[in-house]
């Protein structure tokens, strides 16, 4: 399996969501509504779902094996990091800007 794709579609602060995410495999198949959410100790990805006649949650679609399981979640895992400092990078870039611009004034 070769993830092609992922994108942070949006994130979530004041909850226990802290991302919807998209993954493309092989260039042919998107995988969308992947959640990034905060456990008790760490980070973990839910795949989309969706409530049976029985109330219960089953998964859309999902990873067959442990290992793809993992390297999904892993390159899912790192690309929201990579989001999330990318953000502050521009936040802390634009502070700046703002504290230069009111220095010029």
């Amino acid at each position: 399996m070769q993830i092609t794709d992922i994108k942070i579609r949006r994130t979530y602060q004041d909850t226990r969501l802290r991302a919807l995410v998209s993954v493309t495999i092989d260039g042919e198949l998107a995988v969308h509504d992947i959640k990034v959410i905060e456990g008790p100790e760490r980070l973990f990805v839910a795949m989309p779902s969706r409530r049976d006649d029985s109330g219960a949650f089953r998964d859309i679609a999902h990873p067959i094996t442990t290992a793809a399981r993992r390297q999904l979640e892993d390159a899912i895992l790192s690309a929201y990091q990579e989001h999330l400092e990318a953000q502050q990078g521009a936040q802390q870039l634009e502070e700046h800007l703002h504290a230069g611009q009111e220095a010029g004034e």
